[in-house]
């Protein structure tokens, strides 16, 4: 589609757009888990068009791709559900966690691989190459018994078998990491209630040349600390990145016994631990570290001295950064910004030249479809401050009446200590390229503004999230840029909690869209697996001595204050939040007479991957708002039933 010189005035929600349900499934692939293995650049990449599956890609420097785990086999592991750390490269070919089976397969040679590890009930994640032993390290989650066991074990490149214990008594571990000498081990733990970002140790253990290790000793971490990302120097110098300096996540080392920060900034150089495998920094040498760190809702590419502390941000065109892996004279991370997609680059450390490797989609727009985001802060109860990206409609052909303001989307992130990104989301701009206003909060309990903004949704879940989205729309409708009786809310998750809180317990929105959301908080606590079996209990309260919360808290027994149209979307297949969440919530409506519509979705998850299941989703949900809202979208869009509507 071309732009007009002269944009028509058309009703919001009715622009015709380039940026289709179709071509955003079918054409978008997901980027992450970078390494390095001397001149080759390996990542994993999310294929929708293939069902869903994860491919591990080596890329040599002649510029050729291959694809290290052949069809049908999937890189993706399933420990703590939302896995991550899905392979270890092993001299020119790798070993991963296939996903049918969860076993271990080794690729030594393109197109061909192995099982390492037998047909069970265990799963594997986050492993690395141990030279020396010719094993690889990981973390093993055995699900033999009542609940998982999980443990560091080493699995023999050669042999393979169900692995060898190395560390284990605790309820988990992340991260383990060998020194270049091979002869030191480094690793996460924590034990429930704790989650990772709350109280996680670091430690050290001694590798013995029987292959078991030696001596352990606590780092760093623990009450009040949450430690990430550890990693060795090249002069075996132990990293890893900690908030104990301020509340902020900073760069650390320990040298001669004693923890020194080697960052101290309002800024973090990592993110919660939902999944395994991050990495926002990597040596350039013994002196000096590549790395990323958000500040505001933005990410930055940095360059640390290490002797001085000086922390010099590097100039790029991307505003979200992740990934950071160094490889000889060259810095490799996922970059993307408003305008660009998430993409594998290639950055020359002396010059700074930049080399796109791979993108997650080649589609081009005209800029004049993509709406920028906008950073906001605004007030909201108690006086506290919460923060958000503001998109407003954008079309290069169409613009609204002067008579009328556009319909607002507000989105509400998972977590519910993740956060709003300013990289290019598509969802976001099929939205506001057909006249719609879409408001990305990051609510309190966010991260990327530091532990005491992290933590202040403890205790108040489903009160003072849905404070912040509600305060957050009427901000935008106060200002006058968006009409106050055409307010929507969408979420997955978590976020699906918080839109079907804020619909229940609130009158702020005309209707609700709940991605895999929680309607039963008890439910729940209940029936999660182990990674969150303890989570609610630091969001809400203990249970079952404060049931009286969970139950306060939950829609589901509170229907009779929902009043307005809501929409389910539910993988079937769903370990995190059971399909009962969205059936129980749904059934209640319609039976209230309350307009709603349910759509499960057959082989997906927590999250979908399947590109005819993520079209779909998409253009029902624009389908449902748009009979909520009185217009008639451009789009042809098969039908959605939506019971209760007059």
């Amino acid at each position: 589609m071309t732009a007009r010189q002269d944009k028509l005035v058309a009703k919001y929600g009715t622009w015709q757009s380039p940026i289709t349900a179709e071509l955003i499934s079918s054409s978008m692939l997901g980027l992450g888990e970078i390494h390095v293995d001397g001149p080759d650049v390996y990542w994993n990449e999310l294929r929708p068009l293939e069902g869903g599956r994860y491919v591990v890609i080596r890329r040599t420097p002649d510029g050729s791709r291959r694809e290290v785990n052949p069809p049908p086999l999937n890189a993706r592991t399933r420990v703590h559900e939302y896995g991550g750390g899905s392979y270890a490269v092993v001299y020119g070919g790798a070993v991963f966690s296939n996903y049918d089976d969860q076993r271990l397969y080794h690729a030594q040679d393109i197109g061909e691989a192995s099982a390492l590890t037998p047909q069970d009930s265990t799963r594997y994640a986050d492993g690395v190459f141990d030279p020396y032993m010719g094993r690889v390290i990981c973390i093993r989650e055995d699900h033999g018994g009542p609940e998982p066991l999980n443990s560091i074990v080493s699995v023999s490149t050669l042999n393979g078998g169900v692995g060898d214990i190395l560390v284990s008594g605790n309820d988990f571990y992340a991260a383990p990491r060998i020194s270049a000498d091979g002869k030191m081990l480094a690793y996460l733990t924590w034990n429930h209630p704790d989650m990772p970002w709350d109280a996680a140790e670091l430690w050290t253990a001694e590798l013995l040349r029987d292959g078991g290790v030696g001596k352990q000793a606590k780092v760093a971490g623990g009450e009040g600390e949450a430690v990430l990302q550890p990693r060795w120097s090249g002069d075996h110098v132990l990293h890893f990145v900690s908030d104990r300096w301020n509340g902020w996540w900073n760069i650390h080392c320990l040298r001669d016994g004693k923890v020194e920060a080697l960052t101290k900034i309002e800024g973090e150089f990592g993110y919660p631990l939902w999944r395994l495998g991050q990495s926002c920094y990597d040596f350039v040498n013994p002196l000096f570290i590549l790395c990323a760190y958000s500040k505001d809702g933005i990410w930055r590419l940095a360059e640390l001295d290490v002797p001085t502390g000086d922390l010099s941000d590097i100039q790029t065109p991307y505003t979200a950064i992740s990934d950071v892996r160094v490889g000889g004279a060259f810095g490799y991370f996922i970059g993307a910004s408003s305008r660009e997609p998430s993409s594998i680059v290639k950055m020359n450390l002396r010059n700074r030249n930049i080399e796109v490797l791979r993108q997650a989609t080649h589609l081009e727009w005209d800029d004049n479809y993509l709406s920028p985001p906008e950073p906001i802060t605004f007030d909201t109860a108690g006086g506290a401050r919460a923060h958000g990206l503001f998109y407003p409609p954008l079309n290069a052909n169409y613009k609204g009446g002067d008579d009328e303001l556009p319909p607002l989307i507000v989105k509400v992130h998972g977590g519910p200590t993740s956060s709003a990104s300013a990289a290019l989301r598509l969802d976001i701009q099929y939205y506001t390229s057909r006249g719609f206003a879409v408001l990305d909060v990051n609510y309190r309990g966010s991260s990327g503004y530091g532990r005491a903004y992290r933590q202040s949704l403890n205790t108040v879940w489903g009160e003072a999230d849905v404070d912040d989205v509600c305060a957050g729309a009427l901000h935008l409708a106060q200002a006058g840029k968006v009409d106050r009786n055409r307010l929507a809310i969408t979420g997955g998750s978590a976020g699906g909690y918080t839109v079907l809180a804020a619909m229940t317990f609130r009158d702020v929105f005309a209707a609700g869209s709940s991605h895999f959301g929680v309607s039963d908080c008890e439910i729940l606590a209940r029936e999660t697996h182990k990674f969150e079996s303890h989570y609610l209990e630091r969001l809400i309260g203990p249970y079952p001595q404060r049931r009286d919360l969970y139950h306060k808290r939950s829609p589901i027994h509170h229907v009779e204050n929902l009043k307005r149209p809501v929409i389910f979307f539910q993988g079937l297949e769903d370990p995190i939040v059971p399909p009962n969440q969205a059936q129980m919530m749904f059934d209640a409506l319609r039976k209230k007479g309350v307009p709603t519509a349910y759509m499960p979705f057959e082989g997906e998850q927590h999250g979908f991957r399947r590109a005819q299941n993520i079209l779909r989703a998409l253009e029902a949900e624009l389908f449902f708002f748009s009979r909520i809202f009185g217009f008639i979208p451009a789009d042809e869009i098969e039908p959605l039933s939506i019971e209760n509507l007059p």
